[in-house]
């Protein structure tokens, strides 16, 4: 049975052999009759574990057809209907381990030449063919074709401008290819993010539907397939906002005192203001109205009525009324009486049946003499008595030889002291309409000028110093706060104050030290700011108003019975020219002070503004003196310590002490690129006057120091100019990339502007290593017509890699402020230096305990160095290590940093923590003194 079915199975092949003819290799005749008895017992019809794939050819390159089948006698591609050669087929075969069966792999080349030869209805196509001993089994289809992307795109986008929140729709067909491209949309070259674009429609098209500001940019439509990518043509677009107008300011006052006047208000075109081209506020910017103020009248008097009778004491009256007329709406009253009285003796009043002017009493003179002097004697021994009992109640309340005021004033430790501003809003601006706000603190970062003194002998000394034992000080909520109400004391500089008159020009004292004149040493360049104040043994400060520095003189600094004229000179230095061989820069402006001669028993606090961006640690700071042959030597580095100067640095000042006269600045070398200075910016605007259609705008960039800003806002005094927009600041990194200033947004349909000046730029070196005069550049722009009245743009300041600023610009040409604009909140400030008590903020007599208390060694270790841990002065202790008082150098600088703020509550705090301090904590830091005894018990 077994061979009848064997010859049937090869009676069955060979038939079916004999049918394919010759169409059938002839390879797989011969493999089908040698190989029938090996695989007569799989009894399954191949299955294709791996079949064709759609191809595409990518240039010349030729691709592969691979086919894998089980069980397989012989695998052969047939393309096009017609079989492939058998020399242009690679196989191999092996056994699946797990069944036993063969498996046999054949693959082929397809070239780009066989695809382009071929001319059919259908594309270029390849299968294949597996056979076994039970018969065929035929794969799937796979087409083969050239793949290609066309240069050109059937549709560009196409630029366009929306309003904010418009739709925005971007068209985007591709370039016909094979296979089909795909599209991906750039902003400014860089991904468009998904999550604000919708294709809606699958046809490439980007809609945005609520468009923003930041959707403004370069859009640009890229395709792309395994052949090649191509770009379309760039569409911009513009997102514009149209200007709003502003709520309508409060009516002005009538411009008259007295009669028919104007009133008007005004309104901006700020609501939003236009941006990107958008269209400018249509109507008017100011509205007028007449108004009507009522004239004062001034009272007069009436007709004076009749005499009254005479009186039992001989006397008689009239009156008159303030009513012809009445004084109305702040008229003046009348002047004079309104009531006479007058003696009446005609015969009609009598005393005693006697004629009144004929009753002459004796001795009414001499009684009327005794009794004026005897109540002024009373008067004098009243006032004798109420002083010595004054007198006696204040020795009975002092405890160390220090007056103490009324209880009443004594409701808390330190006074806290709120100084006020009248203004919020910056008086720069020139249309600035805001009301002053009354109610508003400020607080000013660096000096601009004293702020009136308060008497310090109001501050409780009881309250303050009576738990210096045991430091426990009172809760700061108990605080009372007192206004200033008075102007500090000025003092001419021919007169020395408090000493009997003498003059200045010669010292008193037994020193006799010629007292030195600044002027006739120095012939600047530029303009120097400067300021002088005599000195004594009380100490003071001394301020240039607006730059942002000051000196502190310490109490007990200058000897007794001798005074010093004493001045501060600012000039503001080139980098450029000074420091040739180095990366070091100024960051500070140069300070002199004096006179060289100048002797003084401890240090003084000079504090110094700055530009350097100090806190991010990328500067090495350093302070450093002009010498006789004008090099500049190192005093001292901010981060070393050191025993001959101290330095405090903060953002944006130094306080520094000193003990030597000379002139000093701050120096920063910059440790890497991330190094930052900080600049400020400001734009002015004048009219032209050589052009009545035309207007300058000057933009400037400075060093962000309240000196250097002054000398732009008297350059531009000078020429009337106007600040069109607050001043911002800008961080330059010292990354060697230049500034560049460029002007925007220019309504080109109402105002040109001079060709080839819409964009300037500063070198590196110009921003970084010269601040010698304020960098300046200017736009001069012309309107078309009279009618065009209002300017509106911005203006870019920009580093190349760097930070950016916008100014935005808008103003009215032609308005004619009335009155001068203040260019500084103080700018007419002439005090300049306050000189004893009243320029400290620690009333004396509590410095002097204090000090006494923290520069003696103490069993609880309460030192000088556990208070200069608590005020936050913990650093370089061997600098105060070395000073007779430690306590009151530290208390000097203390001053001398919060000399606008006045915050005595942060001083009370520190003395509280200490009195908790429990373990005693001592070192010694550089110099070995010798410490008095602890006079911390007798305060008990």
């Amino acid at each position: 049975m077994g061979q009848f079915s064997g010859g049937c199975y090869l009676s069955f092949a060979a038939l079916l052999l004999l049918f394919l003819g010759s169409r059938v290799p002839a390879t797989l005749a011969r493999g089908a009759r040698g190989e029938a008895p090996q695989h007569g017992q799989s009894g399954t019809l191949p299955r294709f574990l791996e079949e064709p794939v759609d191809a595409y050819i990518v240039k010349s390159n030729p691709i592969k057809l691979r086919c894998q089948a089980r069980p397989a006698l012989q695998i052969f591609f047939k393309c096009n209907g017609e079989w492939v050669h058998q020399s242009q087929h690679v196989s191999q075969e092996h056994t699946d381990l797990g069944t036993g069966l063969k498996i046999r792999e054949v693959m082929i080349n397809v070239s780009r030449q066989q695809v382009e030869d071929f001319h059919g209805p259908e594309d270029y196509w390849c299968l294949c063919v597996a056979w076994s001993h039970l018969g065929t089994s035929k794969s799937r289809k796979a087409s083969v074709r050239i793949a290609y992307l066309r240069k050109n795109f059937e549709q560009d986008p196409q630029g366009t401008e929306v309003p904010l929140n418009g739709m925005i729709v971007l068209h985007c067909r591709p370039p016909e290819g094979v296979p089909v491209a795909e599209v991906e949309w750039l902003k400014n070259d860089e991904p468009l993010n998904t999550d604000t674009a919708s294709d809606t429609r699958g046809d490439h098209n980007l809609i945005i539907s609520n468009a923003r500001l930041s959707d403004s940019g370069n859009y640009t439509c890229a395709a792309s397939n395994i052949v090649a990518k191509r770009r379309s043509a760039t569409a911009t677009v513009v997102v514009f906002v149209n200007g709003g107008w502003s709520s309508w300011t409060d009516w002005s006052p009538c411009n008259v005192r007295c009669g028919r006047g104007v009133q008007k208000r005004s309104r901006t075109c700020t609501n939003p203001a236009p941006l990107n081209g958008g269209a400018f506020c249509e109507g008017m910017s100011v509205q007028k109205s007449t108004c009507n103020t009522l004239c004062p009248v001034d009272g007069s008097w009436g007709e004076w009525s009749e005499w009254s009778l005479c009186s039992s004491s001989c006397e008689r009256q009239r009156s008159r009324d303030c009513t012809a007329p009445e004084p109305k709406h702040g008229g003046r009253l009348c002047d004079g009486v309104a009531l006479m009285t007058d003696n009446c003796t005609g015969g009609l009043c009598t005393e005693n049946r006697k004629l009144l002017h004929d009753v002459k009493p004796q001795g009414v003179d001499n009684s009327t003499d005794v009794a004026l002097y005897s109540g002024l004697a009373a008067g004098v021994v009243m006032v004798v008595l109420l002083i010595i009992a004054v007198t006696l109640y204040r020795r009975s309340q002092s405890e160390y030889g220090v007056d103490v005021i009324d209880s009443s004033a004594l409701t808390g430790g330190f006074q806290s002291f709120s100084f006020k501003t009248s203004r919020q809003a910056n008086p720069l601006l020139i249309n600035s309409s805001m009301q002053p706000d009354l109610t508003v603190s400020r607080t000013y970062t660096s000096p601009m000028c004293f702020q009136d003194s308060i008497d310090k002998e109001l501050m409780a000394e009881r309250s303050l110093l009576n738990p210096l034992p045991d430091l426990k000080v009172k809760d700061v909520a108990e605080m009372a706060e007192y206004h200033v109400m008075s102007h500090p004391q000025t003092f001419p500089r021919g007169l020395a104050p408090d000493y009997r008159g003498v003059a200045v020009g010669t010292t008193l004292g037994k020193r006799n030290k010629n007292v030195f004149n600044p002027q006739g040493s120095l012939a600047p360049s530029r303009p120097l700011h400067k300021a002088t104040a005599v000195f004594s043994h009380a100490g003071g400060r001394l301020v240039v108003p607006n730059t942002g520095i000051s000196l502190l003189v310490p109490h007990g600094g200058i000897a007794e019975d001798t005074t010093w004229e004493m001045y501060m000179i600012i000039n503001q230095e080139d980098s450029s020219t000074l420091f040739d061989d180095g990366p070091e820069i100024f960051l500070s402006p140069a300070v002199k002070y004096g006179p060289p001669g100048l002797d003084l028993s401890c240090p003084i606090a000079l504090t110094i503004a700055h530009c350097g961006e100090v806190t991010a640690g990328n500067w090495t700071v350093r302070l450093k003196r002009q010498m006789q042959d004008n090099k500049w030597e190192e005093v001292a580095s901010v981060d070393e310590e050191s025993t001959s100067c101290y330095c405090l640095l903060e953002a944006q000042r130094c306080h520094v002490l000193l003990e030597h006269p000379g002139r000093y600045a701050l120096v920063g070398e910059p440790l890497n690129q991330e190094a930052v200075k900080r600049l400020r910016l400001a734009v002015f605007g004048s009219p032209d006057t050589s052009n009545s259609l035309g207007f300058t705008l000057r933009v400037y960039c400075v060093d962000d120091t309240p000196h250097a800003f002054q000398e732009v806002v008297l350059g531009e005094r000078s020429r009337a100019g106007r600040l069109l927009e607050e001043p911002k600041l800008m961080l330059f990194k010292g990354n060697t990339f230049s500034l560049q200033v460029s002007i925007q947004d220019i309504p080109q349909i109402l105002w040109s502007i001079k060709p080839f000046t819409t964009c300037q730029e500063f070198s590196f070196s110009q921003v970084w290593a010269s601040n010698q005069r304020p960098l300046q550049c200017a736009f001069s722009l012309e309107r078309y017509s009279h009618s065009s009245s209002q300017l509106s743009c911005k203006i870019s300041v920009r580093q190349v890699k760097g930070e950016e600023q916008i100014l935005q610009v808008y103003t009215s040409v032609v308005e004619n402020e009335k009155g001068a604009v203040p260019f500084f909140t103080q700018s007419d400030c002439t005090v300049t230096s306050q000189t004893g008590s009243r320029a400290f903020k620690i009333p004396l007599s509590i410095r002097q305990r204090i000090s006494a208390t923290f520069d003696t060694a103490n069993a609880k270790g309460k030192d000088w160095q556990l208070l200069a841990q608590k005020l936050h002065i913990d650093r370089n202790l061997s600098y105060f290590a070395c000073q007779e008082s430690p306590s009151s150098v530290i208390l000097s600088l203390w001053e001398a940093q919060h000399q606008d703020s006045g915050d005595l509550d942060s001083l009370a705090s520190a003395l509280e923590e200490i009195g908790k301090v429990q373990s005693p904590t001592s070192s010694t830091h550089g110099c070995v003194r010798e410490e008095p005894d602890s006079a911390f018990t007798t305060l008990g």
